[in-house]
């Protein structure tokens, strides 16, 4: 039986398209592409050229795995490293391949032949969050594509959406949320966390705003 991520649409992404589908920016990505840790499913020998990775669904949702991870569960790269080496030997080539839980740092997985929640360090069960990120992928995706790139990295105002207020445009997202969220002590990638559908792009432009602003009152 296929995944969910093999019955996919299938989509083929730029760094551009996945950096803003992740929150991961393009230099990390192609830092783990030469380390070997993740590569994208389609690319060119000579990296060098344009355009030469290119990105499957199922690398996005891996990839949106790991971020979740790193930003929201902490846990660094010495230890998503064995993680993966534990996958690996536990017969899963690809972090999309199994849903991924986290108890206190620790990642734990679902054996597919028992159903069982397992530590990926010793086998000790756990019941736990799953992190689940293929709906997210696809409605990121989704809005990615339906939204202008011009429209990424701004802000605007229009009478018609949020009563007048100034949004990031191509949304509904006021500044003065963003902002409301960065004092609040939140990072970028917090906020992502918390908007997926924006880019990094999207919230300094809506700080910087915001900003600028308080600045002019």
């Amino acid at each position: 039986m296929q995944s969910q991520t093999e019955n996919s649409v299938v989509v083929a992404l730029t760094e551009d398209h996945v950096a803003r589908a992740t929150g991961l920016s393009k230099s990390q990505l192609r830092a783990w592409d030469r380390r070997g840790f993740f590569s994208p499913r389609h690319a060119y020998d000579d990296r060098r050229a344009a355009y030469s990775r290119i990105y499957s669904f199922k690398d996005v949702v891996g990839l949106k795995t790991i971020a979740t991870l790193r930003s929201r569960y902490k846990i660094g790269f010495k230890k998503l490293t064995r993680v993966a080496e534990e996958l690996q030997k536990r017969g899963f080539s690809h972090w999309a391949d199994t849903k991924l839980y986290v108890l206190k740092r620790d990642v734990h997985f679902k054996d597919p032949q028992t159903g069982d929640i397992e530590n990926l360090r010793d086998g000790q069960l756990a019941m736990l969050e799953v992190i689940d990120v293929i709906n997210d992928i696809t409605e990121k995706i989704s809005e990615i594509k339906s939204r202008p790139k011009e429209k990424f990295g701004s802000v605007e105002r229009n009478k018609f959406v949020a009563r007048n207020s100034w949004v990031i445009s191509g949304t509904r997202i006021p500044t003065a949320t963003i902002r409301r969220y960065s004092d609040a002590g939140y990072s970028v990638d917090q906020i992502i966390e918390e908007y997926p559908s924006l880019s990094r792009t999207d919230v300094l432009a809506a700080l910087e705003h915001e900003k600028t602003l308080e600045n002019s009152a």
